[in-house]
């Protein structure tokens, strides 16, 4: 009988699965192709976590359910995010996991100052009012008494094993890291809060121990924050790519484009984020649950190789 069931096998996902299995849980790591990480205490199980009794019978007797699932690009999320939150939902219901749900800062919008735990929802495109939403609805159901919820709420990724196509700042060091030119959307100078993905995990493991944290939101506690700019040096230092070169691309220009590429349109809609300080301030995580950011020397030298021959593969 598995303890823990995660749904998904990204960046996230598979290293919370490997995480929970070295401390001795057993895991279910479900996915639809049945994918994941390798370990003697994971399972990998092929399901579409849209159906909500197969999901409800694969969780039967575990301890937490995590959604640490993507159903898609930007473009899609209207349509596969409802269905598939509802799904999960009612699982965690069924069988009496604590629900804990990986989501990102989109809800909270552009702000001002640093941004806490309890700053009030004010998302200013569709996407952060689709998480703010589907956070409202588990929230309604945990204070129904209907099931135990929970949501931590991460920056944007740094990590080893973040892939090219998941952000801005993976995507510009895959020009720069191989010594070319990369074209910038935004601001590279504004300060930035990043995320590092096993401090995802190790903030996903504690809040679903923790009855404390059930019933509210909680961010990952991340390291200072750095501009896109001086997280590019950092890396290239550390492999030899030089000072990067960016070329920031006008507002006009991607507004131009956005017509014809759906995928520039939404990003249009998120790059508030690099236009003025986004900063997390994560401290009541850090103080009630104890987890602490991994060092960001660390997260450098441990990301910058992996990155770095992705670049010139």
């Amino acid at each position: 009988m598995t303890s823990h069931i995660v749904l998904g096998a990204g960046p996230v996902g598979a290293a919370l699965a490997l995480r929970l299995a070295q401390a001795g849980r057993t895991v279910t790591v479900v996915t639809r192709s049945g994918s994941g990480p390798q370990h003697a205490r994971i399972e990998r199980l092929a399901l579409d976590a849209t159906n909500a009794t197969a999901l409800a019978d694969a969780a039967r007797g575990a301890k937490v359910l995590y959604n640490c699932a993507n159903p898609g690009s930007y473009q899609v999320w209207e349509e596969r995010w409802p269905p598939l939150a509802a799904a999960v939902l009612r699982a965690a219901e069924v069988s009496g996991a604590v629900l804990v749900t990986l989501s990102n800062l989109y809800g909270y919008g552009p702000v001002d100052g640093q941004m806490t735990r309890d700053l009030p929802l004010r998302p200013s495109d569709h996407k952060g009012e689709l998480r703010a939403r589907l956070w409202r609805d588990a929230l309604a159901a945990h204070s129904a008494g209907r099931v135990r919820v929970t949501e931590a709420r991460a920056s944007d990724y740094i990590g080893p094993t973040v892939p090219a196509s998941h952000g801005l700042l993976p995507m510009y060091a895959a020009a720069t890291l191989a010594g070319k030119p990369a074209s910038v959307m935004a601001d590279p100078d504004q300060p930035h809060t990043w995320t590092a993905v096993d401090d995802v995990a190790a903030t996903l493991i504690a809040l679903g121990a923790d009855d404390r944290a059930w019933g509210s939101a909680w961010l990952v506690p991340s390291n200072p924050p750095a501009t896109v700019r001086e997280v590019l040096r950092e890396l290239g230092a550390r492999v030899g790519a030089g000072e990067p070169r960016l070329r920031r691309v006008p507002r006009v220009v991607l507004r131009a484009g956005s017509v014809a590429v759906p995928l520039l349109r939404e990003a249009l809609g998120v790059l508030y984020q690099f236009d003025r300080p986004f900063v997390v301030d994560a401290a009541e995580t850090s103080s009630v649950f104890g987890v602490r950011p991994t060092p960001w020397a660390r997260v450098l030298d441990a990301t910058a190789p992996a990155w770095h021959a992705r670049a010139v593969a």
